[in-house]
């Protein structure tokens, strides 16, 4: 991933300098946000969720959706074989087609990053969820401990998770500064940092204003990526809450000249599903965002259904489910 985006701004981020420096100042710039129109934004997900692409630009679609899987296993069952099988699919998820790309990233728990790093080395990059995934509820030296083991292992990305509790009951500074400890706890040795890819778990945060206020804080906190979901609540990941996230940074870049990533996590099941959310991108956000650099799907099973669509329009048969290997 390159360092996050900057551009030229008449504001930058100086000019929000003064937000966070007291609860009472980021709360009167969070709540003064513009609120979102519920019905509105369902609306405009639904309307978006129904454009059609034509064969050319599907094949296109499939093969982008694939660099922008991280592919994902975050259950108490896996294993260092299991994560190994894993990081051989991602760096080959087809491997009778050298012409399928590799995904993004593969995203384990910290004590597994070791394994994964061992198979894909640079080609891709290995995600660790870290901060007391999924709940977010420990103490900062623990978040912190958690949060520097995974990029000691090789982590080049850290997805983490706020504390809902604190969000919702209103303490903003405290997820702000929660955000900014931990992206300096991303630091390496030698200067470079770990990305940040902050989760919200959408699903507990009520409203859309909440995920707009969320979007805000964490880009000013220093994210380099939002994330919906941990995949473990439901709902997850759904159109109108990205197209929440997409126009917040759309805004921010407006705004400051930073550009940062947005990555819709669990629920994303099909090729359709995918493509819906690649039409969104670009509708909301614009073509700079249909990149792997700041898009990505957070997917266990997606990337067999892109592969199996992929092959479909490559041959004209569908290949059945058990053609490629089970993630």
């Amino acid at each position: 991933m390159p360092a996050t985006a900057a551009t030229e701004s008449p504001q930058g981020l100086a000019a929000y300098a003064d937000v966070t420096t007291s609860e009472a100042s980021l709360r009167r710039f969070l709540h003064g946000l513009p609120g979102v129109d519920q019905v509105g934004a369902e609306a405009r997900a639904a309307g978006l969720g129904t454009r059609s692409i034509k064969t050319t630009a599907k094949s296109m679609a499939l093969d982008l959706a694939i660099t922008m899987v991280d592919l994902t296993t975050l259950e108490g069952q896996d294993t260092p074989g299991k994560v190994r099988a894993l990081a051989n699919k991602a760096l080959r998820p087809d491997p009778s087609d050298p012409s399928c790309p590799s995904v993004a990233a593969v995203c384990v728990y910290g004590d597994l990053v070791g394994p994964v790093k061992e198979i894909v080395g640079d080609r891709v990059n290995v995600a660790a969820v870290a901060t007391a995934f999924p709940s977010g509820r420990a103490s900062m030296e623990i978040k912190l401990a958690d949060t520097r083991d995974a990029v000691a292992a090789g982590a080049d990305e850290i997805d983490m998770v706020i504390d809902r509790g604190a969000f919702l009951a209103g303490h903003y500074l405290q997820v702000f500064d929660e955000i900014v400890a931990v992206k300096e706890a991303c630091q390496r040795p030698d200067g470079s940092h770990a990305h940040l890819k902050v989760i919200f778990e959408t699903g507990e945060l009520q409203t859309y204003d909440n995920v707009r206020r969320a979007s805000w804080l964490a880009m000013l906190a220093g994210s380099d990526f939002i994330k919906t979901s941990t995949g473990k609540v439901q709902p997850a990941a759904t159109l109108p809450v990205t197209l929440v996230m997409l126009e917040a940074v759309r805004d921010f870049r407006e705004a400051t000249g930073v550009q940062i990533g947005v990555k819709p996590a669990g629920g994303i099941r099909t090729s359709k599903d995918a493509i819906k959310y690649l039409v969104m991108v670009n509708e909301v956000a614009g073509p700079d965002w249909l990149t792997p650099d700041w898009f990505r799907f957070g997917a266990s099973t997606l990337l067999n259904e892109l592969l199996m669509q992929r092959t479909k329009q490559q041959t004209g048969r569908y290949s059945g489910p058990d053609y490629f290997t089970l993630d």
